[in-house]
């Protein structure tokens, strides 16, 4: 098998995008054009039915890669020599995948990016708001459905606390890869120190590290308000997803790109997490929070202060962000 050589493996909406864009310009480096394939959370099988029942899930399920012969041809343009990779950040919260992963390539490389987890699952939410899917307006109360939606066989995007808990997962992770061969990276060095994150990123690699890429922003989207003609498009791009289950993958893409902008013209400002949305969210991460660092031996008492650090675009951008 074409197998990869190292695995971007968490967290969603951590930057993952951005740093999986910086790597795939270094020339050692060969990614897969593919992001989040998703290979190793199907074990050779399509995506069950029944676990994609969220807003948009049964149209998303045709896009995973889940043949071998498809996975494979990924990699085949890799330049001789060049260190093969993917990133599919739901990798690290599924301990099935991590095992098929550990099972065909035991010496492969993962690099985890971790981030707030309560800033991570507002993004998450804001990213699933705004293009339409979400269908409750206020975070906090998205975050308290997330049991009852994951009994309903929602997809693992829409699991905005489970996604977050890395104390878990890092310390099933450590059970199948020694820790040598796992990197982990926090968003805010990320953000705020590109180049040294990068690079200790590529250093653990293998590869040069001395003038690594630099991450861009990636992954952002407009705030589309709630306001009756946000929730009449909304469900005109829910209607959609719902029928593009039924018609290949890029026919529905073509028509969500003439509704989002649609959706996201708006010169609304991307509201803050109020202290008291944020002290509400820490909740379901406090405990977990403390096992990470049990588990890692490093210090992340940052995450449980009632201000959380803001975007990447924020951030990259001079616009501040709370402290």
């Amino acid at each position: 098998m074409a197998s990869p050589d190292f695995f971007v493996i968490g967290a969603p909406k951590a930057g993952t995008t951005a740093l999986h864009a910086a790597l795939a310009r270094h020339p050692q480096l060969f990614l897969s054009p593919v992001k989040e394939p998703k290979f190793y959370l199907c074990g050779e099988r399509p995506p069950p039915r029944r676990e994609h029942r969220g807003p948009g899930d049964a149209h998303s399920r045709h896009e995973w890669v889940w043949r071998r012969d498809r996975y494979e041809a990924l990699f085949a343009g890799a330049p001789e020599g060049a260190l093969r990779g993917e990133s599919t950040p739901f990798y690290l919260s599924d301990v099935a995948a991590l095992r098929r992963i550990r099972d065909d390539v035991p010496a492969a490389r993962l690099v985890a990016v971790l981030r707030d987890p309560v800033d991570r699952a507002y993004s998450n939410w804001m990213h699933l708001w705004s293009d339409g899917l979400e269908t409750e307006p206020d975070v906090v109360r998205a975050v308290a459905a997330e049991d009852a939606r994951r009994a309903a066989g929602w997809a693992p995007f829409w699991h905005y606390a489970r996604l977050g808990r890395y104390g878990e997962q890092l310390a099933a992770l450590y059970e199948l890869f020694p820790r040598g061969q796992v990197h982990l990276l926090r968003y805010r060095d990320l953000v705020d120190t590109p180049a040294e994150a990068v690079g200790a990123v590529c250093a653990f690699l293998g590869v040069d590290s001395g003038d690594p890429p630099l991450p861009r922003p990636e992954n952002t989207r407009a705030f589309a308000p709630d306001t009756p003609r946000t929730r009449r498009l909304a469900r005109a791009v829910r209607a959609g997803a719902w029928a593009g289950q039924w018609l290949p993958p890029q026919v529905w893409r073509a028509a969500e790109r003439r509704l989002l902008p649609a959706l996201q013209r708006t010169d609304a400002a991307r509201p803050k997490l109020t202290p008291e949305q944020r002290t509400a969210l820490l909740a379901h991460f406090e405990a977990d929070i403390r096992l990470l660092q049990q588990v890692t031996g490093r210090d992340y008492s940052d995450w449980l202060r009632p201000a959380g650090r803001g975007s990447f675009a924020d951030r990259r951008t001079g616009v501040p962000a709370p402290e």
